[in-house]
């Protein structure tokens, strides 16, 4: 049977945490750098269709598309090894320690950030005919996507900071089931459904997800948006990371660990009177 069950599910999740401490630096930091290219452009691609239909849930149905694209070729989202990675050292698998598990959230970060970038110049470039023009409506509503969105959480102040941090929460809490949902499958059609899902929900309730937003304001600041870096940095990466990072652990990661990689040895029925136990 394609399904993969729970507990069979959290072996896998476990044995790829592992995976991933011990890939090599070359091979973390490419597939890192593919991984927020195809995100980025996915989200390009989800914003180009929002514009161009005036329908926001059209772009939030083909989003996924990148996704399921970086996941099913074996790419690395910084989202998913902050819920990965911590399990295999949770387990005490050998050689998983928290220097490595460091070591490769590292290597993610700067490999998802470069991916995202290159992509950023490559549409502004798209957007502007080489900057030789004004940018169109599509990259108009990106300039506008990261003013909204780090300015906008300024206005609030501590409001807007702990709203913030909780869009990033939500979102890892959906972009991980999508993560897992790859593992939960063995043919390729329940992959890309287990996957689609929970990206699709992230995208249109419009939470907060660290690697979408290194494309979205550095190019908002490439495309003319009136916001600076630090806003980007103190009103949107930073707490997104973190909000990230709870969210994916907490809500998918720790939870499947704890009731189906540790759960208790099944108890055996009581015997009803006039029984005789098996």
């Amino acid at each position: 049977m394609s399904y993969v069950k729970p507990a069979e599910l959290a072996t896998r999740i476990l044995d790829a945490g592992e995976s991933k401490v011990f890939m090599s630096t070359r091979d973390t930091l490419i597939r890192a750098y593919m991984a927020g290219a195809i995100l980025a452009l996915a989200a390009a691609f989800a914003v180009t269709i929002t514009v161009k239909t005036g329908n926001a849930l059209v772009g939030a149905v083909l989003f996924p598309v990148g996704f399921c694209m970086l996941y099913l070729l074996g790419f690395d989202l910084l989202t998913g090894v902050f819920t990965l990675v911590p399990l295999a050292w949770l387990d005490r698998r050998p050689g998983v320690t928290i220097g490595a598990m460091l070591r490769n959230w590292g290597l993610v970060f700067l490999g998802n950030f470069a991916g995202a970038m290159t992509t950023a110049v490559l549409m502004a470039i798209y957007f502007t005919y080489g900057f030789s023009v004004e940018p169109d409506a599509v990259g108009q509503a990106i300039g506008h996507i990261g003013e909204g969105r780090t300015l906008g959480y300024a206005e609030h102040g501590a409001a807007g900071m702990l709203t913030l941090f909780v869009r990033g929460v939500l979102c890892n809490w959906m972009v991980s089931t999508g993560v897992v949902g790859a593992m939960m499958s063995d043919s390729l059609p329940g992959k890309v459904i287990a996957m689609w899902m929970p990206i699709m929900v992230f995208f249109y309730l419009g939470f907060e997800h660290s690697i979408v937003n290194m494309f979205l304001f550095p190019s908002g600041l490439l495309l003319g948006g009136d916001f600076t870096v630090v806003d980007y940095l103190v009103w949107n990466e930073i707490p997104t990371l973190v909000g990230n990072l709870v969210g994916g652990l907490a809500f998918v990661g720790l939870v499947i660990y704890a009731t189906h990689a540790r759960t208790g040895p099944t108890r055996e029925p009581k015997a009803t009177a006039g029984q005789v136990p098996a």
